[in-house]
C-alpha cells in the first residue's frame, strides 16, 4: 500500500453554558462562561487526549469565552504549554434580537436552522442565516488545511460552527446538514488530505462523559426553546 499521508483535525464543541436565567431572560451569549457541567466535560476531554497520549501542534478557539475557557482546560490537562489562536470567523452563528420574534415563529427560529438539509438563507434566532455561515467558515478551513505548520490540531468551537465543518466534510459541498448533534464537550475527529476532496470522518460527537447519551433526546435549541418559553409566558 502506498503511502497516504493525512493530517488529523479533532473538532470539540465548548463545554455546557447557561443562557438563560431561571426566568427565561437570556444572558448575553458573547459573555457566557462555561457552568459546573461544562467544566468538567471539558476536563473529561482533556483526560480523554492526555490518556491516548495525543500532543497538539496548534489549538484553534473561537475567542468567545467558552471556547478559551474549554480550550484550557483541555490543555490543562494534556500538559501542554500552548497558546491559543483565536479566529473570530470562526465564532458561532448570531442571532437577532429574541424579542422581535413573533410567538408563532419562535420554534422555526430556534430550531429551523438545524433541522435536516437546511437551506441557505434560513436565519438563526432571526439573525446571522446558514448562508452567511458557511461563507465565513469555509474559507477558514480551507485556510488551515493549506497551512503545512502542523500535522494534528484541536479545534474548540461551536455547535452550528461545527456542523458547517462536519457537513463540509462529508460532503465536500455547500450543503448544511443540521441535525448532526453536538453534544456540549463533544468530540469529533476528521482526517485531511492534500487533494481538496480527501476528507476522512473518523468519528462524531463523541462525549467522554456520556458516551451512550442516555440522558435525553431533545436537541440543544428544543431545550433552550423551552427555556425561553418561560419568559414568554411571563
Amino acid at each position: 500500500m502506498s503511502e497516504h499521508k493525512r493530517r488529523r483535525i479533532y473538532l470539540m464543541r465548548h463545554g455546557s453554558v447557561t443562557y438563560f436565567d431561571s426566568e427565561g431572560k437570556p444572558y448575553l451569549p458573547e459573555q457566557v462562561p462555561l457552568n459546573e457541567l461544562g467544566r468538567e466535560q471539558a476536563s473529561a476531554a482533556g483526560k480523554v487526549f492526555a490518556a491516548a497520549g495525543l500532543r497538539f501542534d496548534r489549538v484553534i478557539i473561537s475567542g468567545l469565552p467558552r471556547t478559551v475557557e474549554t480550550a484550557a482546560r483541555v490543555l490543562a490537562e494534556t500538559g501542554q504549554d500552548i497558546t491559543p489562536e483565536q479566529w473570530p470567523e470562526l465564532v458561532e452563528l448570531r442571532g437577532g434580537k429574541l424579542s422581535a420574534i413573533p410567538d408563532e415563529m419562535l420554534r422555526e427560529a430556534f430550531v429551523g436552522a438545524f433541522d435536516g438539509v437546511v437551506p441557505e438563507a434560513r436565519q438563526f434566532l432571526g439573525g446571522e442565516s446558514v448562508g452567511q455561515l458557511m461563507d465565513r467558515v469555509h474559507p477558514a478551513i480551507d485556510r488551515l488545511r493549506a497551512q503545512r505548520d502542523w500535522d494534528t490540531v484541536l479545534l474548540v468551537l461551536h455547535g452550528g460552527v461545527n456542523r458547517a465543518i462536519l457537513s463540509y466534510a462529508l460532503t465536500n459541498q455547500r450543503i448544511f446538514l443540521g441535525n448532526l448533534a453536538q453534544t456540549a464537550g463533544c468530540i469529533n475527529a476528521i482526517d485531511v488530505g492534500d487533494d481538496h476532496a480527501d476528507w476522512v470522518v473518523r468519528m462524531v460527537n463523541y462525549s467522554p462523559l456520556s458516551t451512550l447519551q442516555g440522558e435525553s433526546r431533545h436537541t440543544t435549541m428544543e431545550v433552550l426553546l423551552e427555556q425561553y418559553m418561560k419568559a414568554r409566558r411571563r
